[in-house]
């Protein structure tokens, strides 16, 4: 009895200290490093245009009155405000769909680092904009900075999947999504106007960008490039072993090492696959189908809606002018905090769980939503009730929805697979953030106080889907993720088949020791590791 107790003390401690050592210094100063000048941006990008509008649309109509002799009319303004907003997206897809190219020469890490070029191009763009009389460098600040968006938005979760453990994937893929979440409450904050909510100084929040451009410059470099990178793709295991000894935080990585070997033994070559080629691999069918499915229902869930026009949301709600930039404050916070809790608890509950229960979570707020704006003239107390709502939608989407997307994109996919499904993840991702951006005001003058059943319908659609087709992928390899789609994709049996044939057996088994031999940048082995 005491030599078994004292076994499961042994396990519980070794268990202990290897989840602590899964935390190392290396590991949590890149995760927060490259988040800080990637997705942090794109959430505060999202958000800043909100503060100044008012102040932007005055210089606009102000340049357009010197420059013709006469006032812009009111459509023509909503024109070019609407274009201000949702140009973002645009550069974004652009940012999409070069960023495959980008990571396969440069790797992810440095892909990161060079990206801050478009960060820094359209802070200046954006930011000298009032000074020279020119809105158009506003706005091609807006699709500069969109491009560094799609580009970050593919490299660091791909960069955050490669170099975690996989015991707390999840945990580290979720610094994404809680960065989206600071970098919203940051331009809200900066947006107060007793900072630079001003007509004065409004060029300052676009100026602000810099900033964790230069920091990420600065700090990234010094860390390793993803190990599984430089295995795979690099076939440089010396640099490849440094990289995850750092990142680890311990000497021995031979395990880990083995295990991407293994992967890349499953895969049989490690070529990167085009779009076309992933589109058309049926192993892999499902998890395309699921990627498009969450990432869909990310953009049009009805969040950026709310980003987008909080303003225009909490004036409908009865709320003060003046106050409106405070209670907007709370929406940052509340997804802040809401982030950080997925974070927390993501690897204990696990990806499926979060994610349906988010979904269906808004599904429910969006109904009593549309209830409490279509009421809120017959009782006195529904516009509170709209606020409330307004902060429950937000904080549901954020423990699952707002960032499992990205965990999941890079869980689903092997080495050579996952730069395209990147690819494919944030086209919808960008075209749907497009279309949200340029529809909602649309929809909200067609449908007025029934507009967020549309949004209520989207998540009830994706909750539905998610609950019969998504596995949970919490703590398993990516073969191990393969396997579980596999019955869905109709591979197992195909599989078995190609074991009857022993020629292609023996070719696949040529390129493994092939692979195995090159792997050690310059050192010839032989025979399968």
């Amino acid at each position: 009895m005491d030599n078994k107790q004292q076994s499961n003390g042994m396990t519980k401690e070794n268990n202990a200290v290897k989840k602590k050592a899964n935390w190392s210094g290396s590991l949590i100063l890149a995760s927060l490093t490259g988040a800080f000048g990637s997705s942090f941006l794109y959430g505060y990008n999202l958000s800043v245009v909100n503060a100044p509008a008012g102040f932007i649309k005055k210089f606009y109509n102000e340049t357009w009155e010197r420059r013709y002799g006469f006032s812009v009319d009111e459509s023509t303004l909503t024109l070019l405000w609407s274009i201000t907003v949702s140009i973002f997206a645009i550069g974004g897809l652009v940012g999409a769909i070069i960023v495959t190219p980008i990571v396969k020469f440069f790797g992810r890490k440095c892909t990161l680092v060079l990206n801050n070029v478009f960060a820094v191009a359209a802070a200046l763009l954006m930011s000298l904009s009032l000074l020279a009389g020119s809105f158009e460098m506003l706005i091609l600040g807006r699709i500069i900075m969109g491009v560094d968006a799609g580009i970050s938005l593919s490299a660091l979760p791909m960069y955050l999947s490669e170099i975690s453990p996989k015991e707390i994937r999840g945990s580290l893929g979720q610094v994404t999504a809680i960065f989206i979440c600071i970098g919203v409450f940051t331009g809200q904050v900066l947006g107060l106007p007793e900072i630079f909510g001003q007509e004065s100084r409004w060029p300052f929040l676009f100026g602000a960008i810099i900033v964790p451009s230069l920091i990420q410059a600065v700090i990234l470099p010094f860390l390793p490039e993803s190990p599984r990178y430089l295995l795979l793709e690099k076939h440089n295991r010396s640099k490849a072993e440094k990289a995850f000894q750092r990142f680890l935080g311990k000497n021995d990585v031979s395990h880990e090492i083995e295990e991407v070997l293994a992967e890349s033994r499953v895969q049989r070559n490690t070529k990167l696959v085009s779009i076309i080629q992933l589109l058309r691999t049926r192993a892999v069918r499902w998890q395309i189908v699921t990627v498009v499915v969450t990432m869909g229902c990310y953009q049009l869930c009805g969040l950026n809606a709310i980003w987008y026009y909080t303003n225009n949301i909490f004036s409908e709600s009865g709320i003060d002018h003046e106050k409106i930039p405070y209670v907007t404050l709370s929406t940052g916070g509340v997804e802040t905090l809401a982030a950080v809790f997925s974070g927390l608890v993501i690897e204990r509950l696990g990806r499926r769980p979060l994610l349906i229960g988010g979904f269906g979570l808004m599904v429910i707020f969006f109904g009593v939503l549309t209830v409490s704006l279509t009421l809120q003239n017959t009782v006195h107390w529904l516009p509170y009730l709209s606020i409330f709502c307004i902060l429950a939608i937000i904080a549901s989407f954020c423990i699952g929805p707002g960032g499992i997307p990205f965990v999941l994109t890079g869980e689903f996919f092997q080495q050579s697979q996952r730069p395209a499904a990147f690819m494919i993840a944030g086209t919808v991702n960008w075209l749907s953030n497009f279309a949200v951006g340029l529809l909602f005001p649309f929809i909200q003058a067609g449908l007025q106080t029934y507009c967020f059943l549309v949004f209520a319908g989207i998540c009830f659609a994706g909750a539905t889907y998610l609950f019969f087709v998504l596995p949970e992928t919490k703590n398993k390899t990516f073969h191990e993720i393969s396997q579980a789609f596999a019955k869905r994709n109709k591979v197992a049996l195909e599989m078995q088949e190609m074991n009857h044939y022993p020629g292609e057996r023996k070719s696949s088994e040529g390129q493994e020791s092939n692979f195995t031999s090159s792997v050690d940048n310059g050192e010839t082995k032989k025979g399968i590791v």
